[in-house]
């Protein structure tokens, strides 16, 4: 199933109160989790997207109503001498959910045919073979009862240099930034092209991807969450649970009731 970027750049601001329609949200997530919790399934939610894309303040807001016991959010950088002894996807592996759980991946296993291939860090052969091997690896996850939500979050040129700017200029944000935003920016047509075999390749009828216009930070939020919201829902029970008989009774008459 093609997807073709130039269709979210339009960066519409967010028609409405956010910050009512974020407080919503968040208190639907809340809703989403709890009962992920009480019936025992897992999720992964995973984000690729630009340098400077708004990735980390969708995950901020997304988990800010969340209970921090049942969820974990896993920062991928470059792997570890002890990772690269194993198979690319062995450190995703170890960091996947339990029962009653959900993983959020700030950056995922599909480095492999991003960033792996574009600077070189895997083989043709390797990154070719990439697409298979992550295919089967989501298909095992859904297979398992876990609900798999993969994120792209989109901006153009323009704004990207606007946001790196941005970090440039403002003390507090100048640790979001490195030379490798800089590396990645001056290859943007080849990571083009990496990004569209990728989801020629990988957007799949089990595991779609949902691509988030990131061009206006609040809009872009409000659509990520919402898209979560709605994904996690379709997998989950959301009726909340009966209240026990017997615990009722006895706190009843401990209340005072």
């Amino acid at each position: 199933m093609a997807i073709d970027l130039g269709d979210y750049e339009k960066g519409k601001s967010f028609d409405g109160d956010y910050d009512e329609a974020l407080a919503k949200l968040q208190r639907r997530l809340s809703h989403i989790q709890t009962a992920h919790i009480i019936h025992k399934r897992r999720a992964v939610i995973l984000f690729e997207g630009w340098d400077a894309a708004g990735k980390g303040g969708i995950i901020k807001r997304l988990t800010g109503e969340w209970d921090p016991r049942y969820f974990e959010v896993w920062p991928i950088s470059a792997p570890t001498s002890e990772e690269l002894a194993h198979h690319f996807l062995w450190r995703f592996w170890r960091r996947l959910p339990a029962q009653h759980n959900i993983a959020v991946f700030d950056r995922s296993w599909y480095g492999r045919v991003l960033v792996e291939r574009v600077e070189g860090y895997a083989s043709e052969a390797e990154w070719k073979r990439g697409y298979a091997e992550i295919n089967d690896f989501e298909r095992q996850q859904a297979l398992t009862a876990t609900t798999l939500i993969k994120i792209f979050i989109h901006v153009t040129q323009e704004t990207q240099d606007k946001r790196l700017r941005d970090r440039l200029e403002h003390p507090w944000k100048r640790w979001k930034t490195g030379l490798e935003d800089y590396r990645n920016r001056a290859k943007r047509a080849e990571y083009l092209d990496a990004m569209h075999d990728m989801f020629r390749e990988t957007n799949t009828r089990t595991a779609p991807w949902i691509v988030i216009d990131g061009n206006n930070k609040k809009a872009g939020r409000i659509a990520a969450l919402t898209a979560i919201a709605d994904r996690l829902e379709e997998h989950v029970p959301m009726e909340p649970p009966a209240l026990d008989p017997e615990v009722e009774k006895v706190a009843r008459k401990a209340l005072g009731d």
